[in-house]
């Protein structure tokens, strides 16, 4: 069990939380920095990163992520024009300074899958957030409150205060919370507003209940406080891997199922809309597409499934690697699909990849379907052009190259394009891998109802001026079900879509 450096008892109330540090700055320590800032003006809140380009990306306008609202909720509370109070939202590579003032330190530093040594390719990496409680160690000089931002595997907790212990000052006293994020990306600050929860862990000591309320108060600013959860330390741990599981879950779970509404002739939107109308199964994460991505779900599925094979639970350890496998089989599907209708070869053949985020509204291309598909198909003999809206041209090369086992051909096959009909010109299929609205023909009203197209103020594409734009036939393939395919089938397309199968001839 995590421990503390003296006697639970005699011990004075925590102090209420004034100063605040944040360690990595980041997709989850900036936004919800932010937040905490701009809602608790009198709280001071420091994010700290040895990054230096990326703390200089945060006092600009210019920020290192993308997240719609973020650069407001930033300024409010970095530039001091929070309701004409003064600046309480700081950024800053002096890490050492912003530990030794803060009463709360929250940990929001990278957890990646093992690339190296005993369960690589599974286990969590904990060696960032390893040297961040080092230095929290070595540093404090009065006691903190150590709040797990990141996910971690379940008793992390345990690691974190050995080495607390090990490493600090006598009379220095520290209780760890956990506090997961349950955000998703191009929604963050709408999930952060208006949270759906907010978990926190704590021993079920004096002083960790004291440490968990201290939290909890931040979060009351704007929080009801029937929505924040107080539960056991671990249970707290193991619930971010479990809500990323059971959400990946349902994803792999629609999209086995697309596979068999082609073969059937059925549609996987109809299918899920019926299953989904089921009070007991809802309809949230049931949209098929060509597979998830993003930066927690197959990292903290392989990261469940090792530690379930470290409890001799083997069956749920094959069970949770299932969901990853049915992922990457979508993706080669998807990939064999388009072989198949530009008749068995793209040799010679020139396609256009709209979209290359792992999902709409960021920029975030970690685990994207797109990085498979590309390689799949250049290897297949394909010339390939990306057009992403907001996916940097640098960041499309890295991820492709990094993904590619024959890089050379990487660097003679792909193209990255500054619109979609540059890529699409002469182009003999488009494949749409990312739900950009920007992409999608469907009507005004269905836009109105769904918060996309006209109603957000985007310039949609104009399939007329694509289909003057490439060779014949045209062919396109939807991996994320956009598209109302009649309308493109009148101009002439030949319109694929995940889940979508011929319907059989009476």
């Amino acid at each position: 069990m995590p421990v503390t450096t003296s006697s639970e008892y005699s011990k004075p109330p925590i102090r209420k939380i004034k100063k605040i540090c944040c360690i990595g700055a980041g997709y989850v320590g900036g936004p919800t920095s932010a937040v905490m800032a701009t809602k608790n003006p009198d709280v001071q809140v420091t994010v700290v990163d040895y990054n230096e380009d990326r703390i200089a990306s945060w006092q600009t306008d210019d920020l290192p992520i993308y997240e719609p609202g973020l650069l407001n909720i930033v300024k409010l509370a970095r530039d001091g024009t929070f309701n004409n109070r003064s600046p309480n939202l700081f950024f800053s590579t002096d890490v050492d300074t912003a530990i030794a003032e803060a009463d709360l330190i929250l940990l929001s530093v990278n957890t990646p899958t093992k690339s190296l040594g005993r369960g690589a390719g599974h286990a969590s990496e904990l060696c960032y957030l390893e040297s961040a409680v080092r230095t929290i160690g070595s540093v404090a000089t009065s006691d903190k409150i150590i709040v797990e931002k990141s996910t971690v595997p379940c008793k992390a907790a345990e690691t974190l205060s050995d080495i607390l212990a090990a490493t600090s000052r006598p009379g220095v006293r520290f209780e760890l919370l956990s506090n997961p994020e349950f955000l998703a990306e191009g929604t963050a600050i709408r999930d952060l507003l208006a949270p759906d929860r907010i978990i926190i862990g704590s021993l079920d000591t004096p002083r960790g209940m004291q440490a968990a309320q201290a939290l909890a108060d931040v979060y009351t600013a704007w929080v009801d406080p029937a929505r924040i959860i107080t539960i056991n330390l671990y249970s707290s741990e193991l619930a971010k891997l479990a809500a990323n599981a059971l959400l990946a879950q349902r994803i792999s779970s629609v999209n086995a199922l697309s596979a068999m509404c082609e073969a059937l002739g059925a549609d996987i939107d109809e299918v899920a809309h019926a299953v989904g109308l089921d009070r007991r199964i809802g309809p949230a994460m049931l949209k098929a597409s060509v597979g998830f991505g993003g930066s927690c779900f197959r990292k903290d599925i392989l990261s469940l499934a090792y530690i379930a094979e470290s409890l001799h639970l083997f069956q749920v350890a094959e069970y949770w690697r299932s969901v990853v496998g049915i992922n990457e089989y979508q993706k080669d599907r998807f990939t064999r699909r388009i072989v198949k209708c530009l008749y068995d070869s793209l040799r010679s053949k020139r396609l256009a990849v709209l979209g290359f985020a792992y999902k709409k509204d960021t920029a975030d291309t970690r685990e994207t379907s797109a990085i498979t598909v590309v390689n799949n198909i250049i290897a297949e003999g394909a010339s390939v052009r990306v057009y992403d809206p907001l996916v940097k041209k640098e960041r499309v090369w890295d991820e492709v190259r990094a993904g590619s086992k024959q890089p050379e051909l990487v660097e003679e096959r792909l193209s990255v394009c500054g619109s979609a009909y540059e890529a699409c010109a002469d182009a003999d299929a488009v494949i749409i891998l990312t739900e950009w609205d920007e992409f999608s023909n469907k009507s005004v009203e269905d836009g109105r109802r769904h918060g996309t197209n006209e109603e957000k103020g985007q310039r949609c594409l104009d399939w007329g001026r694509v289909a003057g734009l490439m060779r014949k036939p045209m062919f396109v393939f939807d991996g994320r079900n956009v598209l109302d395919p009649q309308p493109l089938e009148a101009m002439g397309f030949r319109v694929e879509s995940i889940g979508k199968g011929t319907a059989p001839k009476s």
